[in-house]
């Protein structure tokens, strides 16, 4: 996959964009939330880390987990495939389409299908494809793509909406929200009624009865996933846990960090297709279980990233994700985790900019439900770019001043006393404002605090001597 342009290149263009500013807004307030509904849960942080526990336990024992899964699957009536990449996993479910002549398919919030491109493989077979989650909807009739894990449409406003409403569906202009969810309704309630096929993520999957679990707030994912007649659950590999317990673990921490709920509002536990005697339901379930350069990442030494629940609490506390926007990743996946995970799953060839996309704050591991060391993983992959030769150009040659003058004592005495009487020489008032090269990225922004012209340890020599 070619990227054609770089994080700093789409950062500029999100960057004081009225669309990014309506995310940033987003962003903060879906944050307090999740800091309201912690406060008001005395448990969180145990569960944090009971959480955790069965995360990093699913990494140890996922062959087994998965196992176990597909057969209590198949055991239930439904049909399992493994694929290893994501050209197989469109394939399989195309292939599925075509011979049960689908022509309609309604699908929920599904990032990992995102993740494969999946609506551009089945619309290539001439299939209708429709999100109905009501972000994904608004995304797919703009043409647009997701800004947030959770809220794939933050970086719009609702004038933005109502004028693409009025403009797709032909309804007089309104911005009034309430009005524009039910014009969303009505047009999607006719689709659900005649769709063939539905399309559904996994939140968690459950090995010991074959479930999964789908949890959404706007009850989409429960008529996507009944009313028509086959059923299609994609989900990573990753996405499993041993028992119905565990996955309850998984949901406190889920939903008080992704929206600072209590819980989903509609959490289904499905399990097979319609049973004999059941009033609803699918007629065929199907279960695609995804690889796509997950077991790679699992053999690695950034297999912890496999943990995330998908919660999206540490792109809400991120500077660089609120300033620059989702679209700034490039990816299905942005944020702290995207900057992690797309160039574990998809090569740092291609993805070598995004670790550099983090200042290092911590932030994102605080806000983690199940504590995912996104700092450390990021200087791993920074430190894997530079060993392929693709990081940042000039960074590998001033490592080898810097290592050469950190292991000189002589000549570092000389450069920093250099460094700290040059910086005095053009600071005003202790402040550089202005630097050549590629010290303007920063001063063309901000001022620079001039360094103390002595050295530390001449410093630090004065103060054991009370001087």
């Amino acid at each position: 996959m070619s990227v054609p342009v770089t994080f700093v290149e789409r950062a500029r263009k999100g960057i004081g964009h009225r669309s990014t500013a309506a995310g940033e807004v987003g962003a903060r307030r879906m944050m307090a939330h999740r800091l309201e509904a912690s406060a008001d849960y005395p448990a969180m942080e145990q569960m944090r880390d009971q959480a955790r526990r069965i995360r990093l336990h699913v990494l140890g024992h996922l062959d087994e987990l998965l196992g176990r899964f597909s057969d209590e699957v198949e055991a239930a009536g439904g049909h399992v495939h493994f694929a290893a990449d994501a050209d197989e996993a469109n394939a399989y479910i195309r292939k599925v389409a075509r011979e049960r002549n689908v022509r309609r398919i309604v699908k929920s919030k599904s990032m990992v299908t995102e993740e494969i491109h999946l609506n551009a493989a089945l619309e290539a077979d001439d299939l209708e494809v429709v999100e109905t989650d009501l972000g994904e909807f608004i995304i797919q009739l703009s043409g647009d793509t997701p800004s947030h894990i959770i809220a794939p449409v933050m970086h719009k406003t609702r004038q933005d909406v109502g004028e693409l409403f009025s403009e797709k569906l032909g309804i007089e202009y309104t911005d009034d929200p309430t009005e524009l969810n039910q014009v969303a309704r009505r047009h999607l309630r006719e689709i659900f009624l005649s769709a063939d096929m539905g399309i559904s993520g996994c939140n968690v999957a459950i090995a010991e009865s074959g479930s999964i679990v789908l949890v959404t707030n706007e009850g989409n994912g429960r008529l996507t996933t009944s009313a028509p007649r086959i059923h299609v659950a994609v989900m990573g590999m990753e996405r499993i846990v041993p028992t119905l317990s565990d996955a309850a673990v998984i949901l406190e921490v889920l939903a008080r960090s992704a929206t600072g709920q209590r819980l989903g509002v509609y959490t289904n536990i499905i399990t097979g297709a319609r049973r004999p005697g059941d009033p609803d339901g699918p007629e065929e379930f199907h279960v695609v279980i995804l690889d796509n350069g997950r077991s790679r990442v699992l053999a690695g030494d950034k297999a912890e990233i496999l943990t995330c629940i998908r919660c999206g609490a540490c792109l809400n506390v991120c500077p660089v994700y609120r300033e620059a926007g989702g679209q700034a990743y490039g990816f299905t996946y942005s944020g702290p985790i995207g900057a992690v995970i797309t160039p574990s799953l998809m090569g740092l060839a291609d993805w070598h900019d995004l670790p550099y996309a983090s200042s290092l704050c911590g932030a994102c591991l605080d806000a983690c439900p199940v504590r995912i060391d996104l700092p450390g993983l990021l200087l791993k992959l920074r430190r894997d770019a530079v060993g392929e030769g693709v990081g940042p150009d000039g960074l590998e040659r001033a490592l080898r001043w810097y290592t050469r003058l950190a292991t000189n004592p002589g000549m570092w005495r000389g450069a920093t006393r250099a460094g700290g009487w040059g910086a005095k020489l053009i600071a005003r008032q202790g402040w550089i404002k202005s630097l050549p090269g590629r010290g303007s990225a920063w001063t063309d922004h901000r001022d620079l605090p001039a360094p103390d012209a002595r050295p530390f340890h001449a410093r630090w020599n004065e103060r054991q001597n009370g001087s």
